[in-house]
């Protein structure tokens, strides 16, 4: 039952870092500082979708559950727990990209944004 537990864990922090790093530009705006730590979990995150990769955290999971006895999955992170919520029909590459995108686009605006309300101050 632990192996479950820290597998249910580890999809916690998975959902966090991929909040992170979409929606961490936000922090940056607040506290510019953040950007040193934000800006490679976001270069990762876009990578990972642009590259086709699965996390790390994806098998650290699985692995957790078959531990425990549960069954593992067979796709990431996104495509598992993320994608059934925004798109019912799966993940394909077409998908992938765009979420990529997303991400860039999404950090590319929240760093403008931080930028120049640095610039004003």
């Amino acid at each position: 039952m632990f192996a479950l537990f820290l597998a249910e864990l580890v999809v916690l922090l998975h959902f966090l870092f991929v909040l992170f790093v979409v929606l961490g530009g936000l922090l940056v705006i607040w506290k510019p500082r953040v950007a040193w730590f934000h800006l490679p979990c976001a270069v990762y995150g876009a990578a990972i979708e642009f590259v086709g990769w699965i996390c790390p955290l994806t098998p650290l999971e699985n692995w957790l559950r078959v531990r425990a006895g549960a069954a593992a999955y067979t796709t990431g992170f996104v495509e598992h727990y993320l994608l059934p919520i925004l798109y019912p029909e799966g993940l394909t590459r077409t998908v992938q990209l765009v979420l990529g995108t997303v991400v860039v686009a999404v950090n590319v605006l929240l760093y403008t944004l931080a930028f120049h309300r640095r610039r004003k101050a």
